[in-house]
C-alpha cells in the first residue's frame, strides 16, 4: 500500500514550534526586515525542515494576486453592497477577486475549497458564514488567512471579524418609534441562527424596556431577511385583534414586504402604521413612501475586510480581532406619530 502523504504543516504550527506568533512567521515568508536575525534564522530552519512551500503568497513587489469572497447566498441587494466595497478596495490594491456562493451546503463548501486550492488564492473573506474549526483548519493547511464579515455566530476562533453595531441599531430604531409616541410596536426578526438577527432583536427589546413598555411575544414574528417573509409577517401583524401602530423589520427587504401586506389590508404607511427597516439598501430611498431605516455601512465593511485580510497575508499585525462599524438611523417618510382615534 502506498504511503500516505504527510499532512501539510501550517503557519500556526511553525509559529508554535519556533515560540513566536503566526504574523512573525508570515513576515519572514514575506521577506520583511522587522524580524530579529536569530528569530528569522530559527523560523527559516523550521520552514526548510518541514518542507513548507508558500502558496500564491502574493506577487513580486508585495502585491497580492487574488482574494476569494464567499457568501452563503447571492440573492440579496445586501450582498451587492458588500461586493461593491470589496471590489473598490481590491482594485485599489491591484488585487483580483473571485466571488462564490456556497448556499449553506457542505458539498458546495467542499467544491469551493477545491477551487481555492487550484487557483492559489492568497486570502479569503467569508460573509455571514459560520467559520467552524474544520473549515478553519483546512484554510490554515492551505496557508490562506481569512476574515469573516457579519459572522453567523460569536466566533471563538482566532479569526478577525467585521460587523456593525446591530444592537445599537435595533435600539435606535425602537427609540425613534417610542419617541414618536408608539406603544405597540411589532418586530419582524431575521434568521434566528445569525448573530446579527439576535442582536437587532435584543436592541428592540431594550428600546421597549427603556420606554417602560412590556415585550409582547405576539408582536415578534419570525422572518428570514427576504421580501416574502416580511410580507407574511406583515399580514400576521395586521390581523391581530389589536394591531401594532408601528413595525420594525430587521431588514429593508422584509420592511418592503410589510409595506405590501399593509397595502393589501387597506392600511397606509405611515398614516395607519409606521415602518422602519434595517440596512439602507438603495431601494429604501425610492420606495413609496421612502423608508426610515438603520443604515448599515456594508460597502465600508467590505473595504475594511479587504484591508484586514491583506495585512494578514503580508504578516502584519491587526489592531483588533473584532471590529464593529457604526450604524445610523436615517429618518424618511415611513414613520410618524400614531393616529389619534
Amino acid at each position: 500500500m502506498a504511503d500516505t502523504p504527510p499532512r501539510a504543516v501550517t503557519i500556526s504550527a511553525i509559529a508554535a514550534e519556533a515560540g513566536v506568533s503566526a504574523p512573525t512567521v508570515s513576515r519572514v515568508l514575506n521577506g520583511r526586515a522587522d524580524v530579529a536575525p536569530a528569530t528569522r534564522e530559527r523560523i527559516e530552519t523550521l520552514l526548510r525542515s518541514h518542507g513548507y512551500r508558500r502558496r500564491g503568497g502574493g506577487q513580486p513587489g508585495g502585491r497580492i494576486g487574488l482574494l476569494d469572497l464567499v457568501f452563503n447566498d447571492l440573492d440579496s441587494p445586501w450582498a451587492v453592497e458588500i461586493i461593491r466595497g470589496v471590489e473598490d478596495a481590491a482594485h485599489a490594491e491591484g488585487t483580483g477577486t473571485v466571488v462564490s456562493a456556497i448556499h449553506r451546503r457542505a458539498s458546495s463548501t467542499r467544491q469551493w475549497l477545491d477551487n481555492l486550492r487550484s487557483r492559489a488564492s492568497d486570502g479569503a473573506i467569508l460573509v455571514t458564514t459560520d467559520l467552524d474549526s474544520a473549515l478553519h483548519s483546512e484554510l490554515e493547511e492551505l496557508h490562506v488567512p481569512a476574515v469573516v464579515v457579519d459572522p453567523a455566530g460569536v466566533p471563538d476562533l482566532a479569526v478577525p471579524t467585521i460587523g456593525s453595531t446591530n444592537w445599537a441599531g435595533g435600539l435606535s430604531a425602537t427609540e425613534h418609534l417610542t419617541g414618536l409616541g408608539h406603544r405597540r410596536i411589532g418586530f419582524v426578526a431575521g434568521r434566528p441562527e445569525l448573530w446579527c438577527s439576535r442582536a437587532r432583536l435584543d436592541g428592540y427589546r431594550a428600546g421597549l424596556e427603556t420606554a417602560g413598555l412590556t415585550v409582547s411575544d405576539e408582536l415578534v414574528v419570525q422572518g428570514v431577511f427576504d421580501y416574502e417573509s416580511g410580507f407574511r409577517a406583515g399580514r400576521r401583524l395586521a390581523a391581530l385583534a389589536e394591531r401594532p401602530t408601528a413595525v420594525f423589520a430587521a431588514s429593508d427587504q422584509m420592511a418592503l414586504g410589510v409595506y405590501e401586506a399593509l397595502r393589501r389590508e387597506g392600511l397606509r404607511v405611515p398614516a395607519d402604521v409606521s415602518v422602519v427597516g434595517f440596512d439602507d439598501l438603495p431601494e429604501a430611498r425610492w420606495s413609496s413612501p421612502p423608508l426610515t431605516t438603520v443604515r448599515q455601512p456594508m460597502a465600508d465593511m467590505g473595504r475594511l475586510a479587504v484591508r484586514t485580510v491583506l495585512r494578514l497575508v503580508r504578516g502584519e499585525q491587526i489592531e483588533s480581532p473584532r471590529v464593529e462599524l457604526a450604524t445610523e438611523l436615517v429618518v424618511r417618510d415611513s414613520t410618524a406619530p400614531p393616529a389619534q382615534h
